[in-house]
């Protein structure tokens, strides 16, 4: 399982994705779509179009944006 993670420095609901994934032992590949302006344009065309963070990929399929129920970001 390939599980990308797209986030920007400082947020809330980021850190608590990843340690999400962390806590259940999940290994996951982060992202700066904040500064990463390559990252950023991948991540936009996952999420079509939503800039939400964090935004979730995993093997290729984009799972969503946001954390929380409901999903904030």
């Amino acid at each position: 399982m390939a599980l990308v993670i797209y986030t920007k420095p400082g947020c809330p609901y980021c850190q608590q994705a990843k340690e999400y994934y962390n806590s259940k032992g999940i290994e996951f590949i982060e992202y700066d779509a904040q500064n990463d302006r390559a990252r950023r344009a991948e991540m936009l065309r996952f999420s079509g179009g939503d800039p939400t963070v964090p935004c979730i990929v995993q093997d290729g399929v984009y799972v969503g944006s946001g954390w929380g129920n409901p999903p904030r970001g």
